[in-house]
């Protein structure tokens, strides 16, 4: 690669990353309260290793369970007191909460998919094409950061409501989920296997995952962690970036478009397919970024099966039965996040225009009021902020409505940037409803926290990267899937996990954070570990090959975790 090339691509790069990685790193401070109160509440929470309040609601009489779910049991910022509904409006009825609770688990798990497919992937896909990043480089900053954001921001949200244990034990036994059943499932699955695999970065991305995984275990044996051994990992990810394009810039960008692409969370094998030879034919050497706007509309859900011949193409599509309890949340997310794909609507940019400030605004509720009181162009009268927030947006919408008529031309970066930054502030939001979801199960239950972390949550986040996975792999990428395997949760275990220990062990520094031991969490990283080291062993000894066998090996392995994990769970009640 010539020196100009190289310098053109690592300036945009570093500089993308560092926003990036600023991004993470700011979101937790401004959800912190500025109240003190609310910052000892924190330390308390974290520092105490007794369980919340809310988990003695079982030790009342049922008369005064109401009650003290209503004053004890409110998610510190989530939107709804979901033990409440179970103890007060279902009147602690197991045959009615369970479904309620269940369909709103299903209806957060659908929000969180849409919005990272729909909306956040293509607006990191459009920002990485118009700083020219490589397909590599994307992969490790941008596209990981797409691929993995529901299981960041559910651990940055874990950490900032107190539950540590539960953010840590999904982020733990995702990886296990993802390393062992989502690698075993693509080796079992896939029509070529046993299947070659490029000896170099397979080598670096388990070995440095593994490096990984074996810190943040020796740092949890430890029972603390300090604001320098934190940061380590957040810079551990940078370094391990760093390497990336090094190793990226003696390769030909114009090669292996498709094949060098980490993948997003979705996939639309149909467009992925059709698309597949204009990939390879365009010059500019940049064609994976329309590759990504053309793979971009697949529903977890639904699953395309093709079958190509030279006379024909069918395309067998199941689960396409209308779903109009989709059309509400679609709607929702559609007026509130504004779309950079070339799709344009009058009404929904005005929508977007008289919307997103005030829900930012509610977001940061917490660093700044919203009834606060403010003189504004009438003298002796005061209007809160939300007020004029709202008039100021629902005017400039208004105006918008009237005057534009085509969509702009010149915008198109400063909309990506405006849903890349919604698109944060509803996946933040609906993580945190989601964690606060499962605690309430959990409370109801009388399940320690640290078992939904292991089991629910990290199914629920990891159902995207084995749809994603198993479909890349039966469409003859079977390499790109497994890199998919590891980079993506070592970024959430470096970066999502790291960076909220970055600033809970900076609102307490000098002192330590208080890691709360729970011996699930050992399991997890064992078995972690344990199906790390064998995969790196065994494709070395097959010569970089991934056999079938080994794929049942994995899935195995996994289904063995579980049950000793739940075994774990039931015997200690």
């Amino acid at each position: 690669m010539a020196p100009s090339s190289l310098k053109s691509i690592s300036r945009p790069a570093i500089l993308l990353f560092s926003f990036a990685a600023l991004l993470v790193l700011l979101i937790p401070f401004f959800s912190y309260s500025s109240d003190p109160t609310h910052r000892r509440r924190l330390v308390s929470s974290s520092t105490n290793p007794t369980p919340p309040p809310c988990s003695a609601i079982l030790r009342l009489p049922p008369d005064e369970r109401c009650a003290f779910s209503r004053s004890h049991c409110y998610p510190s910022g989530g939107l709804v007191n979901y033990s409440s509904l179970h103890f007060c409006l279902l009147h602690s009825s197991p045959l009615l909460s369970f479904p309620s609770l269940s369909l709103l688990l299903i209806l957060l798990f659908y929000l969180l998919a849409r919005t990272a497919s729909d909306h956040f992937s293509p607006a990191v896909s459009l920002i990485s094409s118009r700083l020219l990043l490589s397909p590599s480089m994307a992969a490790v900053t941008l596209l990981a950061l797409g691929n993995g954001a529901p299981d960041l921001f559910a651990s940055i949200s874990a950490l900032h409501t107190g539950q540590a244990r539960t953010g840590l034990a999904a982020v733990v036994s995702a990886g296990a989920f993802v390393s062992a059943f989502v690698v075993g499932a693509v080796a079992v699955l896939c029509p070529t296997s046993p299947f070659p695999l490029e000896p170099s970065p397979f080598i670096r991305d388990v070995f440095f995952y593994l490096l990984a995984a074996s810190a943040m275990f020796y740092i949890y044996l430890s029972a603390e962690i300090f604001l320098w051994q934190a940061m380590g990992f957040v810079f551990f990810y940078i370094f391990f970036v760093g390497l990336v394009f090094w190793m990226d810039s003696n390769i030909d960008r114009r090669e292996g478009v498709e094949h060098e692409m980490i993948k997003l969370p979705e996939w639309d094998l149909k467009e992925a397919v059709a698309n597949r030879e204009a990939c390879k034919t365009n010059e500019s050497g940049w064609g994976f970024c329309q590759l990504i706007r053309n793979i971009l509309n697949h529903h977890v859900l639904e699953v395309f099966l093709h079958i190509e011949s030279s006379s024909s193409k069918i395309v067998f599509t199941f689960h396409q039965i209308p779903r109009l309890w989709q059309v509400p949340a679609t709607t929702l997310l559609k007026l509130t996040i504004p779309s950079p794909s070339g799709e344009w609507s009058r009404f929904q940019a005005a929508a977007n225009i008289a919307l997103c400030p005030s829900l930012l605004l509610y977001y940061f509720s917490s660093f700044i009021t919203m009834d606060r009181r403010l003189v504004f162009i009438i003298p002796h009268y005061n209007f809160p902020l939300w007020s004029i927030v709202l008039f100021i947006s629902i005017c400039l919408a208004i105006s918008h409505f009237i005057l534009e008529n085509e969509p702009p031309e010149t915008e198109r970066t400063a909309t990506a940037i405006a849903a890349f930054v919604m698109s944060v502030v509803w996946i933040s939001t609906l993580a945190g409803e989601l964690l606060n979801c499962l605690s309430a199960i959990g409370t109801i239950m009388n399940l320690p926290p640290a078992i939904l972390g292991l089991t629910v949550l990290a199914w629920g986040n990891s159902v995207g990267d084995l749809v994603a996975d198993v479909a890349l792999a039966r469409a003859g990428h079977p390499a790109t899937a497994i890199a998919g395997c590891f980079v993506g949760p070592m970024f959430n275990m470096l970066v999502g996990l790291g960076s909220a220990l970055v600033m809970e062990t900076a609102n307490l520094y000098p002192e330590a954070y208080k890691l709360q031991f729970h011996v699930s969490i050992v399991v997890a990283f064992v078995f972690l570990l344990l199906s790390l080291m064998s995969s790196l062993l065994v494709v070395t000894w097959f010569r970089f090959r991934v056999p079938r066998f080994w794929g049942y090996s994995l899935m195995g392995l996994y289904f063995t975790f579980t049950a000793l994990s739940l075994s774990m769970a039931v015997l200690s009640r």
